[in-house]
């Protein structure tokens, strides 16, 4: 994030005037809200911020945001946000992408943009399914899902996309739900914030062609009794009054209730500096164990653009600033006649 000082802005001052054009009820619309209400809170200017994206539903964002952008092509939109972060450090660089566009076409891209420590902030809209091209598996889409393109159901074992992040060390990891109004604000202010390779997981309604893919453990009734809402430096608290929590026996989680002898004390303490802490969340899902929400993992590492610049000042320290002519006409030449 920039830390020149700029002018107060509203939400207003980051909306663009374009229609939004998503179907009615889709979990994009909340996502939308929650970044054009943060964005000034990050105290950064919209002529200094920058959103790229894919394609598929999510990848609609820029159009939608008054910043610069570009919706990019499939699976392509970490690789070209690379290069703007790289060439432009000044500026706050986002990727919109979803699980289709991001996990499969665009597993790569995705992955080394994140080991590489690139100051992007990455939100990946999760909803289990190809929405824009009408209702196929995607790599999120549950072992056995229906689909236009698995009518017998799918036989492919689903990508966890908070595993592939933290395996690819990104240095900042979490999780938050369209529907959670101060929860998704609450993440994304901290995400907003962190120097270095950030990756969102945002679980999202597609109303139309995958409708209640995550409502078992996100509708209002029933989330504070089937989520973990992670806590950096407390025990792992849930349920509706606070009475269960997590424990590890080894690197096994265990979901116990409090009283009887097991206190708060018993139960893990999050931290988001632990990695193997973090993968081991990363694997926990419903109906086993709450589903973890929040910051899975947050540290602190050189930045990729920080690198790039001091190698490129070191090596004019030793030779000088080059001449592109002379490089390209050294060696060996031929002329094609």
């Amino acid at each position: 994030m920039s830390t020149a000082q700029v002018a107060v802005t509203t939400k207003k001052d980051w909306t663009s005037d374009q229609e939004v054009r998503w179907c009615p009820g889709c979990g994009d619309y909340g996502i939308l809200l929650a970044v054009q209400q943060l964005m000034p809170e990050l105290g950064v200017a919209p002529e200094n911020t920058v959103f790229i994206s894919g394609i598929g539903c999510s990848s609609r964002f820029p159009y939608y945001m008054n910043t610069y952008g570009m919706h990019s092509i499939h699976g392509r939109a970490p690789a070209i946000a690379t290069g703007v972060a790289v060439a432009r450090p000044d500026l706050d660089v986002w990727v919109i992408t979803g699980d289709g566009d991001g996990l499969s076409i665009g597993g790569n891209h995705l992955i080394h943009a994140l080991r590489r420590n690139v100051n992007l902030n990455i939100l990946l809209f999760n909803n289990r399914i190809y929405g824009l091209t009408k209702g196929q598996a995607s790599p999120t889409s549950e072992f056995g899902k229906r689909t236009k393109s698995s009518p017998e159901g799918t036989v492919d074992q689903p990508v966890v996309p908070l595993s592939v992040a933290l395996t690819a060390e990104a240095t900042f990891v979490a999780r938050t739900v369209d529907t959670y109004t101060e929860h998704i604000q609450e993440t994304l202010d901290a995400a907003g914030r962190h120097k270095g390779s950030v990756f969102v997981e945002v679980l999202q309604n597609c109303n139309i062609f995958n409708d209640g893919a995550w409502r078992e453990f996100t509708d209002r009734d029933v989330r504070d009794d089937r989520m973990l809402k992670l806590k950096h430096g407390e025990p792992m608290v849930f349920g509706d009054h606070a009475d269960k929590g997590i424990r590890l026996a080894g690197l096994r989680p265990e979901v116990v209730q409090l009283g009887k002898g097991i206190t708060e004390a018993d139960l893990a303490v999050h931290d988001e500096t632990d990695q193997t802490l973090a993968y081991i969340l990363s694997r926990m899902f419903w109906p086993r164990y709450p589903v973890p929400v929040g910051v899975l993992r947050r540290v602190k590492r050189p930045v990729h653009h920080e690198l790039v610049a001091d190698q490129i000042e070191l090596v004019r320290a030793e030779k000088g600033d080059g001449d592109l002519r002379e490089l390209l006409f050294s060696g060996d030449t031929w002329t094609v006649s």
